[in-house]
């Protein structure tokens, strides 16, 4: 494909970005699906194209005063200094410029507010300074980087320094999680490996590795994750349990609980029990309920930068009471002395902090676990009678945990 191509193809992706709810990466893996005529570096090209635009998106927007993909893919052309009257040429090929697009270019912008290069909605700046205070601007900019890989070693399967030995490429531990490896070079292909599918490792962010940690999970114990998902969390539980002891894994959506099936006999794993919410409801006390509870992923904005644009304050309040919800539910099923863990991937205070003491006042038995006493030495930043991840405190997703204990 020609440069010009390549652009078009971006600029079509980004409209259809706009009516669709997929992530970013499944979407780009759809539409190359049914347009093989593009190869492999055509389709790299385009997805970074793509990604840019979506991580930059208010700057682009603003530069061009426009929000259109292809005014967003103009902005960032005019920033690397393309000739953009040649790319911009008709055919299979982005339209020719048209005067008012001809006059932006040529136009000097005015100042950009701190949302605009935060690259945040304006609607949630009130709640971002709650998070961060005076550290949002450096917070946000380290948010529109691109996120690593980090995997988390299955010690069911293997060691930490097996796994960097065997892996084949550049990579290392990482900073805290005790059984975490970030990839440096190419991770495209590992999920193919033959270390991956023998159930060596499983993809995980180090502040989620941080977070099940956290847990305290042992063996032996009766452990329920009430919002499971895919079931990375229960993995990692399950392998600190050393496979012994029961854990049920619940969610809403059964799709996801049969990828955590598929999983764990992948991982060697066979004490998670799946249990389909709207087949039945967990029972019994439990040492351990963990609740890794749906939100608005503000956390994970390094990954799917779509996010920042698609929430809504009705979405943000509605999300707030499904965790309420979820914390009500899980709270009548911890045992006398047992453990409420309650994470998200979000760094909004509405969806962290205050849920956990709108939680104490509704159930006053529970009282706050400091977990940074029990992590020991050297505890990761953010790490305090709760634990708050960020990019640019602990070079992790954004993320949330904290602890109560039923007396």
């Amino acid at each position: 494909m020609t440069p010009a191509a390549r652009l078009q193809m971006a600029i079509d992706i980004l409209e259809g970005l706009e009516k669709t709810s997929q992530p970013t990466d499944r979407f780009l893996k759809s539409w190359f699906r049914i347009r093989r005529f593009a190869g492999s570096k055509d389709r790299r090209a385009i997805a970074e194209q793509v990604f840019a635009a979506q991580r930059r998106r208010a700057q682009l927007s603003h530069r061009m005063g426009s929000d259109t993909p292809r005014a967003r893919i103009i902005a960032a052309l005019l920033e690397r200094g393309e000739d953009i009257a040649a790319l911009f040429s008709g055919g299979y090929c982005p339209a020719a410029l048209t005067d008012a697009e001809q006059a932006a270019i040529s136009a000097t912008p005015a100042p950009a507010p701190d949302w605009v290069t935060g690259e945040y909605p304006l609607w949630l700046e009130g709640e971002l300074k709650r998070a961060f205070g005076d550290d949002l601007p450096a917070e946000m900019a380290a948010f529109i980087e691109r996120a690593p890989t980090d995997i988390r070693v299955n010690t069911l399967k293997a060691s930490r320094e097996e796994v960097l030995a065997a892996l084949g490429i550049e990579a290392s531990p990482t900073p805290f999680a005790p059984h975490g490896i970030r990839i440096g070079g190419d991770a495209t292909q590992l999920s193919k490996s033959p270390l991956f599918e023998s159930g060596a490792f499983e993809f995980q962010d180090e502040a989620a590795q941080i977070a099940s940690v956290l847990c305290g999970a042992q063996p032996g114990m009766r452990v329920l994750d009430l919002a499971a998902g895919a079931g990375g969390k229960s993995l990692a539980l399950a392998a600190a349990m050393q496979d012994q002891g029961e854990i049920i894994a619940c969610d809403v959506r059964g799709e996801a609980l049969f990828e955590l099936e598929k999983r764990s006999a992948r991982a060697g794993v066979s004490i998670i029990k799946t249990l389909p919410l709207d087949h039945g409801q967990p029972s019994g006390d439990f040492d351990l309920v963990l609740v890794d509870a749906p939100c608005s992923g503000t956390g994970t904005w390094r990954r799917q930068p779509e996010l920042r644009w698609r929430m809504t304050p009705g979405w943000l309040a509605a999300l707030t009471q499904t965790q309420d919800k979820l914390l009500d539910q899980a709270a009548a099923l911890v045992r006398p002395g047992g453990r409420l863990v309650y994470a998200t991937c979000s760094i909004l205070p509405t969806e962290n902090q205050d849920r956990v003491e709108a939680l104490q006042v509704r159930r006053p038995g529970f009282t706050p676990i400091n977990l940074a006493q029990e992590w020991g030495s050297r505890p990761p930043p953010g790490l305090g009678p709760d634990f708050r991840a960020s990019p640019s405190k602990t070079g992790t997703d954004g993320f949330y945990c904290a602890g109560l204990r039923r007396e």
